[in-house]
């Protein structure tokens, strides 16, 4: 065993660590408990390695995830960051993120799902694969469903190959949960489960006034009003996506305040008038949302 000291600090700033978690700050608006998560696995990760450099004897540390949550609540965010701490601190060669869903694992006949499944393991290697929706791998309804194929060589890479690869699994937590009921094999190699709470009004209207400021735009004192009213009815609504669906409002906001500045052409037009998103923008763009 090396008895030598070790500077926590330095081995500390060797690493991109501190950066990549103040940029989650930054970048993401609320998700107190995620980021907190996130955090604990980077601290524990780094005493881990520490612990190696020093010839401690430590178990391996489990780097498989699930990420549960509703949409847009910036799960695959999140995702690219942990690949970024994971390749800082050794645990993965290369620190790139494949984002897939069950049509990029699943065949359609016989002998198409293997092929289709090894083709992405082997593009995944060396970084972290993302599986959103993973749920939808899993059809116990159907016989004929090569969904549990998939799964198979899922498990058998998730296990042999866990230096080379990480993945993580995503999607809606209540589907997520009786997903891992079906496949006990799969929950018991998932150490770490994370799950992203809905953001509230105050924070999507944040992050609605962040995305603006991007594209150099901004809301009226009205219009910030009217984007509340709309936030927190859309909130009450089906499918609402979150950062996502705020987005699209916003999205068809810019669209409207367009057409409304092309329909008054002729005058003279200000900066302001380029830059501001009017009430009636938010008003008209979400009328039938």
């Amino acid at each position: 065993m090396n008895n030598s000291p070790v500077n926590l600090q330095e081995e500390y700033n060797k690493t991109e660590i501190a950066k990549i978690l103040n940029l989650l700050d930054e970048e993401l608006v609320g998700l107190t408990p995620v980021k907190s998560r996130i955090r604990e696995i980077a601290a524990l990760l780094l005493i881990d390695k520490l612990r190696k450099n020093l010839g401690i004897t430590t178990g391996s540390p489990g780097l498989h995830m699930s990420f549960t949550g509703s949409p847009g609540t910036g799960k695959t965010t999140v995702g690219l960051k942990m690949a970024d701490i994971l390749y800082q601190l050794g645990y993965i060669k290369k620190g790139h993120l494949l984002t897939v869903t069950r049509d990029d694992l699943v065949g359609q006949y016989i002998g198409h799902t293997a092929p289709k499944t090894k083709e992405v393991l082997k593009k995944a290697m060396g970084g972290v694969l993302f599986i959103d929706e993973a749920y939808y791998l899993y059809k116990p309804d159907n016989e004929r469903d090569y969904g549990s194929e998939a799964i198979e060589i899922l498990l058998q890479v998730m296990e042999n190959q866990r230096d080379d690869l990480v993945v993580i699994l995503a999607g809606y937590k209540e589907p997520m949960d009786r997903f891992y009921e079906s496949n006990p094999g799969l929950s018991s190699r998932i150490a770490n489960h994370i799950d992203f709470p809905d953001y509230t009004v105050e924070e999507l209207l944040q992050i609605s006034k962040l995305m603006l400021e991007e594209q150099q735009y901004q809301l009226t004192p009205q219009a910030e009003v009217a984007l509340t009213q709309y936030i927190t009815r859309r909130k009450e609504k089906p499918l609402f996506a979150n950062a996502r669906s705020v987005k699209n409002a916003l999205d068809r906001a810019r669209m409207r305040q367009a057409n409304r500045i092309f329909d008054s052409r002729g005058q003279v037009l200000t900066k302001k008038e380029l830059v501001n998103i009017e009430a009636e923008d938010i008003l008209q763009s979400t009328i039938f949302d």
